[in-house]
């Protein structure tokens, strides 16, 4: 496994013609690490313990084609081949008072990302039917806020059942923090699905977020599975953590056991005080979807912010490394693909689109 990183941008070679993956020999020790996870996974139908996971992520970066292959197979036991496709909207953008360092839409930082009032219905009906012409099953719809005041609420409780009904959608709502009475609120509304992202482990949360905690994450996290809707819990990978913040992290959601984890890399925004840091490497980006989808073997992985600019024409790879759903179109700040190109890789890998719904 090798990557020329000499070739520039601008030259017609491709990324995928100037990275190479090859089975790199493993040590004795090293391939019954890989054997032994593949017998409890596949043999015994079983999910790893800790230390087997740790073996795992140890084994280093020379192991990603094993692990990928690894976990492909780990992805069609438990998950089968069916992708799910989801559109998101931003409904309430900017102006956000919280210091996530990665993200332009703080109102602490100097972007170029202003505040913009919530969205009317038929702007986000046009949305919703979009997003329903692409073939997705889930549409969610997504505020820049602490958590919801009352209007929000409002607007929410009111929002979300017209959506369903006009669409036949899956509608699912990140709107951040919630108390026990919004989370009822929402699951008497009809949300599908609730997005409230970990994004990294406890020990690094700290140096990503100030101005709230980690407990009040994973309480608003518990909440949403308590008034049974289910919970969409995504990592962020790229901000400086190391490799085993990332164990950390990946052992939290194996505890919290959400319906969906959204995987998303990250894109440096200016402003922010993460803009220095550079991109996560495409075979670092493998080895960790490859990572999650062994951790979780049941879960619905799903494709988010960054991988475009990460892993570029490598995204077919990430299919077969663990990844079974997709967030398609543009995302909160940034651009995505078109659904057209998402489509035709799913058509060429032979992956068909539907609904995911899966217990851990």
């Amino acid at each position: 496994m090798s990557t020329d990183v000499t070739t520039p941008e601008s030259s017609p070679v491709t990324l995928r013609q100037r990275v190479t993956v090859s089975p790199v020999e493993l040590s004795k020790e090293e391939s019954d690490v890989i054997a032994r996870a593949r017998h409890a996974l596949l043999d015994e139908g079983r999910g790893l313990d800790a230390r087997e996971l740790a073996a795992l992520v140890h084994l280093g970066a020379h192991a990603t084609p094993a692990l990928t292959e690894l976990a492909h197979e780990v992805r069609r036991r438990y998950a089968g081949d069916t992708v799910e496709i989801e559109g998101i909207v931003s409904a309430k953008t900017g102006g956000c008072p919280e210091d996530c360092h990665f993200c332009s839409q703080s109102s602490q930082f100097p972007t170029d990302v202003k505040a913009t009032p919530f969205l009317d219905y038929d702007t986000l009906l046009r949305a919703a039917e979009e997003t329903q012409a692409t073939g997705a099953t889930e549409f969610c719809i997504v505020l820049a806020v602490r958590g919801p005041d009352q209007r929000t609420m409002d607007r929410l409780t009111d929002l979300v059942p017209r959506l369903a009904a006009a669409t036949g959608l899956q509608i699912a709502v990140s709107a951040g923090i919630l108390s026990a009475a919004q989370a009822a609120a929402l699951a008497a509304a009809g949300v599908h699905r609730y997005n409230h992202n970990l994004e990294t482990s406890r020990s690094y949360f700290p140096s990503v977020v100030t101005t709230h905690t980690y407990d009040e994450r994973l309480e608003t996290c518990r909440l949403v599975q308590e008034h049974n809707m289910e919970l969409c819990c995504g990592v962020l990978l790229g901000m400086g953590e190391s490799d085993e913040q990332r164990l950390e992290l990946l052992e939290t959601l194996r505890d919290l056991a959400p319906s969906e984890v959204p995987m998303n890399f990250l894109n440096p925004r200016p402003g922010t005080p993460f803009a220095h840091l550079p991109l996560v490497e495409p075979l670092e980006a493998l080895r960790w979807i490859a990572l999650f989808r062994i951790g979780l073997p049941s879960v619905i992985l799903r494709y988010a912010g960054g991988r475009e600019v990460t892993l570029r024409d490598l995204q077919d790879m990430g299919m077969t490394a663990g990844i079974n759903a997709l967030i398609v179109g543009n995302y909160l700040t940034t651009l995505g693909r078109t659904p057209d190109e998402d489509r035709e890789m799913l058509d060429t890998l032979g992956m068909p689109i539907g609904s995911l719904s899966t217990i851990l």
